[in-house]
């Protein structure tokens, strides 16, 4: 299998997305002959033309819109906001209009949008380009949310998003992009939405995590492995619907978890993932339930010394492990 970049699979599962199936189109703002503000549509016009790839006027909501009566009609439409912080004008339409459309219509038709969105925090990023937004659409019945972590996931699962008859909200931490290359299987697979991964095994506490978290939180794993903790990480990858079983196998072997999570500590996803395992896994529990999420702050700071302060890094996971892993 050959080694590629994270936004490369996406590229490619676009390309091979679009082949397979005419009713497959493009739209977003510089999706057309710009390739997208990161590269994930790169030759797409060249290869399907204007008509199949559209650049969309600086309106968010319109995006959305457009997709719906898309898809209402026929296409399964792609659309791509240029960066999850400029989502919200489309909050309407997506929570209102495309997550109820099966259920208002007692099942009789669905609306198959994928709306593509980079989110998470970078260096520089500041307030406006960094932001985790999973929480309030993962809230919402109707939708599913998925976050893929590794290059054959973000293939597969775009893939699969773009099968699904109901709309599936697709987030890519912009850190992966180019950060994270990994082996993609050649040929059509999809990987399919719903189930968790268990990304190193583990015996003394369950680490969960999704997004850039997980891969600090494998970097934690190994750097708390020389003093003898042996930490268990779980890429949760589908946040809607959440694979709860894998989750609770998890702390039913190590009796601890930790949620690591970039967006607010308070009111995060991540908070949803400790209730469950409080309700449904008490038993289990030797420790209490601890989560690692950002401060309860607007957004990450533009000043580099407080943004250091925001992120949650791998020293900052590899502190709450050894805490856990003392009590």
């Amino acid at each position: 299998m050959p080694e590629i970049r994270y936004i490369d699979a996406i590229n490619q599962a676009h390309h091979d997305e679009m082949a397979r199936d005419e009713r497959v189109v493009v739209l977003g703002e510089d999706v057309g002959r710009k390739g997208g503000v990161f590269g994930a549509t790169v030759g797409l016009i060249d290869k399907f033309g204007e008509d199949r790839v559209i650049d969309s006027p600086l309106a968010e909501s319109s995006i959305a819109g457009v997709a719906i009566g898309m898809a209402a009609n026929g296409l399964i439409p792609i659309a791509e906001f240029q960066f999850a912080d400029f989502i919200h004008p489309a909050f309407n339409q997506i929570v209102s209009e495309a997550a109820r459309m099966r259920y208002r219509s007692n099942n009789a038709f669905g609306c198959p949008v994928v709306f593509r969105a980079p989110f998470g925090g970078s260096h520089g990023t500041a307030l406006y380009h960094s932001q985790s937004i999973e929480s309030f659409y993962a809230h919402v019945p109707g939708i599913k949310v998925i976050v893929p972590s590794t290059p054959a996931d973000a293939k597969g699962m775009l893939k699969a998003a773009i099968r699904d008859p109901d709309p599936v909200l697709f987030l890519e931490h912009k850190r992966m992009y180019r950060l994270v290359k990994g082996e993609v299987p050649d040929g059509d697979y999809v990987v399919p939405i719903g189930p968790a991964a268990v990304r190193r095994e583990g015996r003394d506490l369950s680490v969960i995590a999704y997004g850039w978290m997980l891969y600090e939180s494998l970097r934690a794993a190994e750097m708390v492995a020389s003093e003898g903790i042996n930490a268990e990480v779980v890429d949760v990858r589908t946040l809607a619907p959440l694979d709860k079983d894998t989750i609770l196998k998890s702390v039913a072997k190590t009796n601890r978890a930790l949620i690591v999570y970039e967006d607010n500590r308070f009111v995060g996803y991540g908070a949803e993932i400790a209730a469950i395992i409080a309700e449904e896994a008490f038993g289990d529990l030797d420790a209490p339930v601890m989560r690692l999420g950002a401060p309860q702050v607007p957004g990450i700071p533009f000043s580099k010394p407080l943004e250091e302060w925001f992120f949650i890094t791998k020293e900052k996971i590899a502190d709450a492990i050894r805490k856990l892993a003392a009590y």
